[in-house]
């Protein structure tokens, strides 16, 4: 059964792409049919997926704008072995052009049912703000992840999302529900990362993932070679993270 995964967080920096490009080549990697969406005008998993953005001409704008079907936009990543939904600043215009578009909150949500059927899992990397275009991935998504570093600021913006969410659920998207808070760049040297880990885990509970993203220079170095890490680095401590936590969330998808 298909999984769509929104992967958000307002707050910028804190791993949302590099969870979005690794967590799908690592599902792959345990033999599942995965898309990629890039929701985000950066295009940063666009280039970190190994492909340009500059020069394409047709991506996820097209789409929201109802000029191309997704199917005709995806690509086809290797060696992620994942398909892509790319992004570039075009993208950016698509916020102010769907305002005045009919079910402008859901384009994206019924973009996706022609090719669901061609997936497993969909996983949606939103931008680093709650605008429409992140509303669009969490009205698509049935679950959120949410990357956050452990650091004070943090747990602040946290709320804000969650109310955001609370007020998806109420209005769009009856079913969507947190998935998890994935711990991202940690260091365990780190007292203040201790101490916001320890919190997290007293208030959410089980809804935060047991796995845990080290703050790992081959992990960093990967997007500039334009490969998820598993084919930068497999030995490395955040390919092996990475790997833990597909399982994390294969094991969510079957119960």
């Amino acid at each position: 059964m298909l999984k769509i995964l929104a992967i958000a967080n307002q707050k910028g920096g804190v791993g949302k792409t590099t969870t979005s490009i690794n967590l799908a080549a690592s599902l792959v990697n345990s033999g599942k049919r995965v898309l990629l969406v890039d929701l985000d005008p950066q295009g940063n998993t666009t280039m970190g997926s190994g492909v340009d953005k500059r020069p394409l001409d047709r991506t996820l704008y097209h789409v929201l704008l109802g000029e191309q079907d997704i199917a005709s936009v995806r690509l086809s990543v290797d060696p992620g072995k994942y398909d892509l939904i790319p992004a570039n600043q075009d993208l950016a215009g698509a916020e102010v052009e769907m305002v005045a578009l009919d079910a402008r909150e859901t384009r994206l949500k019924t973009a996706l049912q022609s090719v669901s059927g061609d997936y497993d899992f969909i996983l949606i990397d939103c931008p680093p703000a709650l605008n429409l275009l992140t509303l669009n991935g969490l009205c698509a998504a049935h679950a959120v992840m949410i990357p956050m570093q452990c650091e004070y600021y943090a747990l602040e913006g946290l709320s804000d999302l969650v109310n955001t969410i609370k007020r998806v659920r109420s209005r769009f998207n009856p079913s969507i529900r947190i998935e998890g808070l994935l711990r991202t760049m940690f260091d365990p040297r780190n007292l203040l990362a201790q101490q916001v880990s320890e919190q997290l885990q007293q208030h959410f509970g089980d809804k935060v993932y047991q796995t845990v993203i080290p703050r790992n220079v081959r992990l960093a170095e990967a997007p500039g070679f334009g490969l998820p890490i598993l084919y930068h680095d497999r030995q490395s401590k955040g390919a092996q993270a990475y790997l833990a936590l597909a399982n994390e969330v294969l094991t969510a998808a079957s119960q």
